[in-house]
């Protein structure tokens, strides 16, 4: 990890979360997992029970772990907000990860998606691999990121192409830098610090 003057450090945590290259497009109307749980209810016979039959319908970033997934669900839990391929700082002091608007040389400034993803590590040698194996290292990760959400047992936003069906709902929430972030080789090393957005762990 190379030293930086101050209290901040370049911090090697290029992104790495696989991401579900389809992008396949649905409504932009979410419908939570709970919502299915009270219909399930409301139409389930007086002999049914609706809570056993409500847990086999629950989605599976709830009824499983990280280990537990297979590789399809693995790759779609990623929201392709492109936030983990962002340059970042580390403090000194704390350790803390400081996200700066200054993405990776190989990500595409407008849809969030790593432009040579098959090859990426000849390019850039120290990008992150995933894997569930290492969720207790997640804590660098954005809050919103899926991967984070589902080692920490908690749901996914609204917005998360899962939930609501639309890949494009992290972009029109804002999730997202599309269009807000700038190219690795535009700005300085030295500058980086003038560029901060946001603290994660």
């Amino acid at each position: 990890m190379a030293r930086r003057s101050g209290s901040l450090r370049l911090a090697k945590l290029l992104g790495g979360a696989t991401t579900d290259k389809s992008r396949s497009t649905g409504s932009r109307q979410c419908l939570a997992h709970g919502a299915w749980r009270t219909r399930l209810a409301a139409f389930s016979p007086p002999d049914v029970d609706a809570r056993a039959m409500a847990a086999k319908v629950e989605p599976f970033w709830i009824r499983k772990t990280l280990d537990q997934l297979d590789p399809e669900e693995w790759e779609s839990l990623c929201d392709g907000c492109g936030l983990c391929c962002l340059q970042k700082l580390e403090d000194e002091d704390d350790n803390s990860v400081y996200y700066t608007r200054i993405a990776c040389k190989l990500l595409d400034l407008k849809t969030c998606q790593c432009t040579d993803y098959p090859n990426r590590r000849d390019f850039v040698p120290d990008c992150i691999q995933l894997t569930p194996g290492k969720a207790d290292e997640f804590k660098w990760l954005p809050p919103t990121c899926g991967y984070r959400l589902v080692s920490e047992g908690k749901d996914l936003p609204l917005w998360h192409h899962l939930v609501c069906g639309d890949r494009d709902a992290v972009h029109h929430e804002r999730i997202s830098q599309s269009g807000r972030m700038l190219a690795e080789g535009s700005v300085p090393e030295d500058d980086w610090e003038d560029h901060l957005i946001f603290r994660a762990g």
